[in-house]
């Protein structure tokens, strides 16, 4: 009695939910509405990314020669100085003295080596007494440049033209050789240290250009080339340095950032299609094309660089083939599909019947 029952409550389940219609999709379904979009031709460049440290084109640190008070230091905090300007002078007044004495002494002997000269041209003097007093001559001299070494020693110059670090140091103030007095540092170019893995030497040479970006400036590329490539390969990383020049006229860019790289190092022309035509299934990637009464096949292709929303295929398509781009999580290998923008047609979402020709 309960069979009886049961077969006929099952028919008028199947006939509610569209089960006896053969031209709905199977199971009942409506056939999915998708988009498709035909394979194309575009380019890409070939880019190596990378993280680079920004260096100044000349940095050095000024200390002091000797141990001395200083008496005068000529920079403000974060001050330009020209080439050859004097950035600091030490106490030098006893050189100074020793400097004069020298300097007599020097007039002295060369006073003695004149006359001494005139009377051996006489014959009145030996070879002997001559050749002393021109030693004597020479000794004084040297003695005299050695007192002017050591006051250049106390006068301290900026050896290039930069600018200068905050000044921690006051005027008065014993200084010890060594003490450190001005950082000068050249940043109207900087250099940009990176590395890049061994297995793209290949692609990196020379004067190729490249664009980096820094977090104080995230929407500023800055634009430069490659200057140097470290001959010597790390054996611990297995990278070799690069070094790019940057142009820093506006001194945007300071010693010790960090900077993000991308070096485009060729470009090419290749097939694309949307990201969003493209699944994933483990190492494989696959697409669905459209083919004829708009049936969908599942196809494996190999895929490459993305950019600006497209994807590259390497194989596994031919240019001006259709492939779904949205509803693509709807279908399956061998669906029937309607496209977005044609005609609704039968129930199943075919194409209306064909009049005859």
């Amino acid at each position: 009695m309960t069979r009886q029952l049961l077969i006929p409550l099952l028919a008028a389940l199947l006939a509610a939910c569209g089960g006896g219609d053969a031209k709905q999709g199977g199971g009942g379904r409506q056939t999915p509405l998708v988009k498709a979009e035909a394979a194309t031709a575009m380019e890409f460049v070939d880019r190596i990314q990378a993280v680079g440290t920004a260096r100044a084109n000349e940095q050095v640190t000024l200390s002091a020669p000797v141990t001395e008070r200083i008496v005068r230091l000529n920079f403000d905090d974060g001050a330009f100085v020209q080439r050859g300007q004097v950035v600091a002078v030490l106490r030098q007044a006893e050189q100074s003295a020793q400097l004069s004495e020298a300097n007599a002494r020097l007039r002295e002997t060369q006073q003695q080596l004149s006359r001494i000269s005139e009377l051996k041209q006489r014959g009145f003097a030996t070879r002997s007494s001559y050749d002393t007093q021109v030693a004597a001559a020479a000794a004084a001299r040297a003695q005299a440049q050695q007192v002017q070494a050591q006051i250049g020693d106390r006068v301290v110059r900026a050896p290039f033209a930069g600018w200068v670090s905050l000044r921690n140091i006051s005027v008065g103030a014993i200084a010890s050789q060594g003490t450190e007095i001005a950082t000068v540092s050249d940043i109207s170019t900087i250099k940009l240290d990176f590395t890049v893995p061994e297995t793209m030497l290949a692609a990196i040479r020379e004067g190729l250009p490249i664009q980096a970006r820094s977090a104080a400036w995230p929407d500023r590329p800055f634009n430069g080339t490659v200057r140097t490539i470290d001959p010597v390969i790390d054996p611990n990383t297995r990278a070799v340095t690069v070094r790019a020049h940057l142009p820093n006229p506006d001194r945007a860019l300071r010693p010790g950032m960090m900077m993000n790289v991308a070096i485009q190092s060729s470009t090419r022309n290749a097939l694309s299609v949307p990201e969003l035509a493209v699944l994933g299934e483990g190492a494989q990637r696959y697409v669905f094309v459209l083919g004829e009464g708009n049936r969908v096949r599942r196809t494996e292709v190999r895929t490459g660089q993305h950019l600006n929303g497209r994807v590259e295929i390497v194989s596994g398509l031919r240019p001006g083939q259709r492939v779904v781009t949205e509803g693509i999580i709807k279908v399956t290998d061998g669906m029937e599909v309607r496209l977005q923008g044609q005609g609704q047609g039968r129930p199943g979402g075919g194409q209306p019947p064909q009049r005859g020709r």
